[in-house]
């Protein structure tokens, strides 16, 4: 009997994946969020862009830009900005919603600007993140994010994607 349960469940699962839209072929979007980096003060807006290429409904290879904030020290202007490699791996929960999950390579800079003088600092490393996809049409997404562009920073995000068929 538990056999026929676990069959009969195996193959609702299968069912239910084979009908969902993923992005497939190459897509873009836009997200905003909010940035919390360790030892300064307060959330920031956050702004970005992405383009990528669904393999199938389970991998995407995606590249993208993001300003995660700007933060005030008196005279002194920091900016924090991400580039981003990553893989996508989605898994889809039914027609409209996926759950996906992200890794990869970024490369973050750090900008102070002092009195028209400004000091740039690169830092690479991994990345990973968790989120959501809900399909509202065959071609147009939202997503919404966790990200991990580093140790001391996280990123939260709600996005549009566009795909290209």
């Amino acid at each position: 009997m538990f056999k026929k349960l676990a069959a009969a469940a195996a193959l609702a699962l299968v069912a239910s994946s084979s009908f969902a839209a993923a992005p497939t072929a190459f897509y873009g979007g836009l997200d905003v969020g909010s940035t919390d980096i360790d030892n300064l003060d307060g959330n920031k807006t956050s702004v970005g862009a992405f383009v990528g290429y669904g393999f199938n409904q389970f991998f995407a290879v995606e590249l993208g830009y993001r300003q995660l904030g700007k933060w005030d020290f008196g005279p002194v202007d920091l900016k924090a900005k991400q580039t981003h490699l990553s893989l996508v791996g989605s898994y889809p929960l039914n027609a409209q919603f996926d759950v996906y999950g992200r890794i990869g390579y970024n490369n973050l800079r750090g900008e102070a600007s002092y009195g028209g003088y400004k000091y740039g600092n690169d830092t690479d490393g991994g990345l990973y993140g968790v989120g959501l996809n809900y399909n509202f049409t065959p071609t147009l997404s939202g997503r919404i994010e966790a990200q991990k562009p580093s140790s001391d920073s996280t990123n939260y995000s709600v996005g549009l994607v566009w795909q290209f068929r």
